[in-house]
């Protein structure tokens, strides 16, 4: 039986192709992309640089798959790639594979041998399994990206060309192009402040969840904003990707009823609690003209500005309910939107998070989903099955009745840092994914909320993307360990193979692995807190015990540091919680002297824990708000910039709706 559930997942099946989504290719130059590749290999070895060789070779893609040939030659690699990514991904594959390199969001280990390690004669030839490696969650910007100046988006898109990606989301800027758009429309910018999110909060603004919180947004901020956006889709172009560019959702400002009384225009329901002052944006039906006209004008402004690549996200529902289920209802809703775009561009593909089918269950049944996708030409919208490692929709809906997904790995919320990971679904589910019968699988997805934490789940998981069948766990285990630290040390092998079996072994389905955390939950004594635990946490600790007996041997290794301090702080968290559930006992006892114990070593250790995170740069709030502060340009501008930072990473609202959602384990938050 396993011989044949393996034989099962090696052989990817034949991927049903759609002619439509041709339209998504790079249309720039090979030699712009070789140039943009050549310089980012620079960055990435800096003075080996010379040892390597790119090249641009759009023939050696294979149903316009990506592809890579890496040879040796007289001390040189050469790397021949379609596209500037291809190139990028085939660096990477040989510096990890052949280096035992390894580059991550946490930092880099790259020592290089001095002699470059040989390839076999004939070389070696990889090719992507899919056509589209999509990043990003439409969260992600706020919870990771919000305070990026160019350096630090620069480093990001070369990680991303790092790991294939060439699907990207590009939601920067969008703010400025909706106050032209409305501006000609006779809206003020007041109007505008009071519609758009603060830096931090417009994820949900552009989503519809609210309107204004965090506000009132500046100018300054838009047009940093935008000039940002011209940097970033100019490097991501230049290396061969697709970025992904945002569209009219049907979300208005509150002015338009004043200025268009006439309008077909409702008001969305509550979401999370938000008071009046934030809550129930303005919905523009679909079937009213100025719908079209705003959503054709918005893409028209954007292509000014700065291009399009004929993909758009547009997500109308995210996390709140349509006004009717009827499947007439829903299916004149998308054939609408999909006209929108295809009169702006004719060559238009929709993209669409499935977060809603599963968000929302109770009321996306499989009618109403058949009856929203299928409203659409057939291969003129992908859908991205944001959280396919824990609840797929594909399974269930027929391969989403025809129309192209993407499998994606959510895995995180909020950006919290709790260490997680779902090694084995990841390992086997996207060839799962492609081998279903009448798969409609055309990528693969990496969609977390936020981003720095658990790296190894992500090196392992996007190496799906040429990896041609699922890995032996624990030995790719071993092998991360002398990729991430640079020598095998047995010890910490050990150490990483309990972390495999525990903390990144959960088969639990639930999900739910940030709730009722100490020190991120507010105190509670009945019921006391319970998190949800999927592993034995002396697996934990054995892990942490190991590490620390091998740290004289890392000194100066800033990813054995970060680690070391990553399970550390996870292990204290475990240890914290047992301390107050036996103060929690002692009050409940009315144990007085018990409690004063139970309850000093708790604060003690949540001291200790604060004097922890501060060892290390990674897990410090002020270097959060120092990145927030950055983007002013006076003091009212610092004041409102500190507020959002501080806010998302605590209360959140304004009144503490969406409570601790986006806590975080920091130095700065323990303590004071």
């Amino acid at each position: 039986m396993m011989l044949i559930v393996l034989t099962l997942l090696v052989c990817v099946g034949e991927a049903k192709e759609f002619p439509s989504l041709d339209v998504l290719y790079s249309r720039v130059p090979a030699d712009v992309q070789q140039r943009t590749v050549t310089a980012l290999i620079q960055r990435v070895v800096g003075a080996r640089a010379s040892q390597f060789k790119a090249t641009v070779d759009p023939t050696i893609a294979e149903k316009k798959i990506d592809a890579f040939h890496l040879y040796h030659s007289n001390g040189t690699v050469s790397v021949k790639g379609s596209t500037g990514v291809a190139v990028a991904m085939g660096i990477y594959y040989y510096l990890s594979n052949y280096c035992n390199c390894q580059i991550t969001w946490g930092g880099q280990q790259l020592h290089i041998p001095k002699e470059l390690p040989k390839l076999p004669k004939s070389g070696v030839t990889v090719s992507a399994n899919d056509r589209f490696r999509f990043y990003q969650n439409v969260c992600t910007v706020s919870y990771s990206f919000v305070w990026y100046q160019w350096e630090d988006w620069e480093k990001q898109i070369d990680w991303m060309a790092l790991h294939g990606i060439n699907l990207p989301l590009a939601f920067n800027g969008q703010e400025a192009i909706f106050q032209r758009v409305y501006m000609k429309m006779g809206m003020t910018f007041k109007d505008m402040q009071q519609h758009f999110g603060g830096p931090a909060f417009q994820a949900w603004a552009r989503m519809g969840n609210f309107r204004g919180w965090g506000g009132p947004t500046t100018q300054t901020w838009l047009d940093g904003q935008l000039d940002l956006q011209h940097k970033i889709l100019d490097r991501m172009r230049a290396l061969g990707m697709i970025p992904v560019l945002p569209g009219f959702a049907g979300h208005v400002p509150e002015a338009m009823t004043r200025l268009y009384p006439a309008a077909d225009i409702s008001r969305l329901p509550n979401w999370n609690g938000f008071d009046d002052t934030y809550c129930c944006t303005y919905l523009l039906d679909f079937a009213d003209p100025l719908f079209k006209l705003i959503g054709v004008n918005f893409i028209k402004e954007m292509e000014y500005e700065f291009g399009v690549d004929h993909i758009y996200q547009i997500d109308s529902f995210n996390e709140m309910q349509p006004k009717s289920g009827s499947a007439q209802y829903l299916d004149e809703v998308g054939s609408r939107m999909f006209d929108v775009l295809q009169t702006a561009d004719p060559d238009a593909i929709w993209l669409m998070q499935g977060w809603l089918f599963h968000f929302d269950s109770s009321f996306w049944h499989p009618e109403q989903i058949r009856a929203m996708l299928t409203s659409v030409p057939k291969g003129r919208i992908v859908v991205l099955d944001l959280y396919s490692e824990v609840a797929p929709i594909y399974t269930y809906t027929d391969s989403y009745y025809g129309q192209p997904f993407i499998w994606c790995m959510l895995h995180d919320f909020g950006g919290t840092s709790e260490l997680y990971g779902v090694l084995d679904k990841i390992n086997t589910g996207p060839f799962e994914g492609r081998n279903m019968t009448n798969s409609t699988m055309v990528g693969l997805g990496l969609t977390p909320e936020g981003i720095n934490q658990n790296e190894v789940i992500y090196e392992f998981f996007l190496e799906n993307v040429w990896r041609k069948q699922p890995r032996d766990v624990s030995k790719w285990i071993s092998d991360y360990t002398t990729k991430r630290y640079g020598k095998y040390n047995k010890i910490v092998d050990l150490a990483w193979q309990y972390l495999k079996s525990s903390v990144y072994n959960d088969t639990t389905n639930n999900g739910d692995h940030r709730s009722r955390s100490i020190p991120t939950s507010r105190p509670q004594y009945n019921p006391p807190l319970k998190p949800y635990l999927w592993y034995d946490a002396e697996d934990l600790y054995q892990a942490w015990d190991l590490l620390i007996d091998s740290a004289d041997q890392y000194k100066n290794n800033s990813l054995f540091q970060y680690d070391l301090v990553d399970i550390s702080r996870n292990s204290l968290m475990m240890i914290s919680l047992e301390n107050y559930n036996k103060m929690i006992a002692a009050y409940q006892n009315n144990q007085t002297s018990n409690f004063g114990l139970y309850s000093q070593m708790l604060l003690s250790l949540l001291n200790d824990m604060e004097t922890l995170l501060a060892s290390d740069s990674h897990f410090l709030l002020g270097k959060w708000i120092a990145a927030a502060k950055q983007w002013a340009n006076n003091f009212n501008e610092a004041i409102l910039l500190e507020f959002n930072a501080r806010n998302l990473v605590s209360l959140w609202g304004p009144k503490g709706e969406v409570l601790d959602y986006g806590r975080k384990q920091w130095s700065g938050l323990l303590k004071g």
